[in-house]
């Protein structure tokens, strides 16, 4: 650990780590904010469900954009402005008297996350070349730190104060992490020179020519089935605990909470198995566990089993930091930023579609089953990994 925080990489990694935590644990507010925006506003559920939706489509969308800025503008400068756009946003959504600017202000700040989502990993990449997998997990644990406390922080405040404050309060915070991103981070790590300088039909050539590689293209499968895992199980598993398992609403929510916890052991845990010994040797192994942990879940009855049974399904949030170092590294340095981007639009934009068609599954008495097809999914990604080489080439 030592080698990773040395010669000034250290305080690199904790701006990084901070901007992430920061991004994805307000975003994770929203849903707790929902039922106040919805008294306040005036909005049926069918509605403040779409707020959600704007929110996690327009993160999607936004991947692309900003593996582009990424590439050419530099990684730590898009650092900074998605910050200072999250900022800028979030205050108009807690000033904001009516649910058009609202849709429209939240529709920007998850754009604006979005260009966070691929320039810390390009820059991670960079500056942690031999232990990018490990430096990729504790970001990734920031975040998942940002996911346990601050949606129970906002919510607090929300009900202390109001729910203007909930959003609010997090605008300075985002400015003050702005400024320790442009002082501490490099504003370019990677080229001077990127394939996307110019939009032209020879620049896309030569992209979609390294989107055709087989390391790519498998790994890209095994990300989509693995995303889909994690949106299907995360979006619906509350809703499981208070139907299936008889939890209440406080004790579901404290569950879960507590999964998202595990994070901030799994995914260091994860990125320094895939350093050590690479994805094929890796990702089978934390794979194994999702899927036993899953399909086991229908069967667990009481209390403490389903607690630990949850320890184990924490699993799933630690394959992001074997698959996304390999996805980053096995892409040329001129653009890491695009076709990460790319992938990531792509991936998100299906797994997006995972929790609607859980939902299916359970509004047709099938909630328990709708784990064993998430199984599955691990089952068939575990069968790809021997296609990939064990380390990626860019």
């Amino acid at each position: 650990m030592r080698n990773v925080l040395a010669d000034g990489r250290g305080q690199i990694l904790f701006a990084v780590a901070l901007g992430w935590c920061l991004s994805i644990g307000v975003r994770l507010a929203y849903p707790v904010l929902l039922p106040y925006l919805q008294s306040g506003l005036g909005l049926d559920l069918t509605t403040a469900g779409f707020l959600l939706t704007v929110l996690w489509l327009a993160y999607a969308l936004g991947q692309l954009p900003g593996g582009i800025l990424s590439d050419r503008l530099g990684e730590g400068n898009v650092l900074v402005l998605s910050t200072a756009i999250s900022a800028v946003m979030l205050g108009v959504v807690a000033v904001a008297g009516s649910a058009p600017w609202v849709f429209f202000a939240t529709a920007c700040f998850g754009f604006g996350t979005a260009l966070y989502g691929v320039a810390r990993f390009t820059i991670l990449s960079a500056v942690f070349p031999n232990n990018d997998g490990t430096a990729i997990g504790i970001t990734m644990a920031a975040g998942e730190v940002g996911n346990a406390v601050l949606p129970l922080v906002a919510g607090g405040i929300a009900a202390t104060l109001a729910w203007q404050y909930g959003f609010g309060l997090a605008v300075p915070v985002f400015a003050l992490v702005a400024v320790l991103l442009w002082f501490v981070v490099p504003a370019r790590t990677s080229s001077a020179t990127s394939a996307v300088d110019s939009l032209s039909l020879e620049a896309a050539r030569y992209v979609v020519a390294e989107l055709r590689r087989p390391a790519i293209i498998v790994v890209t499968v095994i990300q989509i089935l693995t995303y889909c895992i994690w949106q299907g199980f995360t979006g619906l598993y509350p809703t499981y605990l208070i139907e299936m398992k008889g939890f209440s609403e406080a004790m579901a929510t404290g569950l879960f909470s507590a999964f998202f916890a595990l994070g901030i052991v799994v995914q260091p845990l994860t990125g320094r198995l895939y350093d050590s010994f690479g994805i094929r040797r890796s990702l089978p192994v934390v794979l194994s566990v999702i899927t036993v942990s899953l399909v086991a879940l229908p069967f667990l009855e009481g209390f403490w089993p389903v607690v630990v049974g949850t320890i184990f399904l924490s699993s799933i949030l630690g394959y992001g930091t074997i698959t996304l170092p390999y996805m980053t590294a096995a892409f040329p340095a001129d653009m890491k930023g695009t076709g990460l981007g790319l992938l990531r639009t792509f991936y998100m934009t299906i797994g997006a579609a995972s929790p609607a068609l859980f939902g299916i599954l359970a509004d047709n008495g099938y909630f328990d089953e709708g784990y064993i097809v998430l199984a599955g999914f691990a089952v068939v990604a575990i069968a790809l990994i021997p296609l990939l080489p064990n380390e990626a080439s860019g």
